[in-house]
């Protein structure tokens, strides 16, 4: 996990839901929206986001719990190299 993906899990909390475009207008990520999204996907093999529809992304129950502390990223499924790079 990096900071980046925390203020995206947090500003999904707050909100409900996000594209990358809203997210890097409006969360205060100092990131451009490929990276956000790149994130997102990386989020989501993770079980932290799920998509909602095209690129919009929700936060999950296990998104929550990981900002509660309740979770560790560490026990999350990570892509493989093949998978990050398609």
């Amino acid at each position: 996990m990096e900071q980046i993906d925390e203020r995206i899990l947090e500003f999904l909390c707050d909100d409900g839901w996000a594209t990358p475009s809203l997210l890097a207008r409006e969360a205060g990520i100092e990131a451009g929206e490929g990276r956000i999204s790149d994130r997102c996907e990386r989020l989501v093999y993770a079980g932290f986001v799920a998509p909602v529809h095209g690129d919009m992304y929700e936060i999950t129950r296990w998104g929550q719990l990981y900002l509660k502390g309740e979770v560790d990223a560490e026990h999350q499924p990570t892509p493989t190299v093949e998978r990050a790079l398609r």
